[in-house]
């Protein structure tokens, strides 16, 4: 693959430190996944190829041999080794590449969508350093920019225990739920709220991201799993599809939010 790959770039013309910095790597992680010193990820190869500009046949021919050895699992503290913030940045890439992005959140609310204050509480729960958790927060809300970009669509679905759940103040958690009704009137994304008396089909055991029907991301306490098997990506398609058919969303979903948003400010009021 790192062959390959090196060919192709040769064959492009492009200069290594072009390539990397369009895949969001650096120089010397290219050169080393080039000369067969590291064997690239699954993200890698695909970032690798959009930045090369390759024709779809070779893109694809590609992909599928990455695909071989479709589904790896990267410990968080190998992220941690490696600067979190730096996946931060690997998953703005990807996110910059995809039409449409389904997420689902059974645990808090996705960091696309959260404010300041409450990503600060998420992260600052992993025991990071201060400049770790700066460079994290800078890195998560740059992110969120992709969702001003209209040719893309987004679809989140959480549980309303992802409202509840109070992880900062009242007065923050309000701020927090009024972000959360401010974005889903924007024309590319949809909220979803799965309501705690939905009759549910399936368990909401761990939150996952599919990327078109390309690639998914699944978060589990000690792990981030990534797979673009066709059977894995089809598998979580269903599972989305399931949350949603029976989530609220639009005014009935705003009419919820707000619910409890009033019930933060109250509760912030009477301490």
């Amino acid at each position: 693959m790192g062959r390959a790959l090196r060919d192709l770039r040769a064959a492009s013309g492009k200069q290594a430190k072009a390539v990397a910095r369009s895949a969001v790597m650096s120089p010397s992680k290219l050169s080393k996944i080039e000369n067969g010193v590291l064997a690239p990820s699954l993200i890698d190869v695909e970032r690798i190829l959009s930045a090369l500009e390759v024709s779809e046949e070779v893109k694809a021919r590609l992909a599928e041999v990455a695909r071989q050895a479709a589904t790896e699992a990267t410990a968080w503290r190998i992220y941690r080794r490696t600067g979190v913030h730096k996946h931060q940045n690997e998953i703005r890439a990807i996110e910059a590449q995809t039409s449409l992005m389904r997420l689902f959140q059974p645990a808090c609310v996705p960091g696309l969508l959260q404010t300041p204050e409450y990503a600060r509480a998420v992260l600052g729960r992993h025991g990071y350093t201060d400049g770790v958790l700066e460079k994290m927060m800078g890195a998560r809300l740059l992110r969120q920019e992709v969702l001003f970009e209209a040719d893309r669509t987004f679809r989140f679905v959480i549980t309303e225990s992802v409202l509840r759940w109070q992880l900062v103040s009242p007065s923050k958690m309000a701020a927090q739920l009024d972000k959360l009704m401010s974005v889903s009137r924007m024309p590319n994304v949809t909220l979803s709220v799965v309501p705690l008396a939905a009759p549910m089909t399936d368990l909401p055991s761990s939150s996952f991201v599919l990327f078109d029907a390309n690639l998914v991301i699944v978060e589990i306490p000690h792990a981030e799993v990534t797979t673009s098997e066709a059977r894995d990506v089809e598998l979580y398609t269903k599972k989305f599809d399931g949350f949603e058919n029976v989530a609220i969303g639009g005014q009935e979903m705003r009419a919820l939010v707000s619910r409890l948003r009033d019930d933060f400010l109250r509760q912030q009021e009477t301490g």
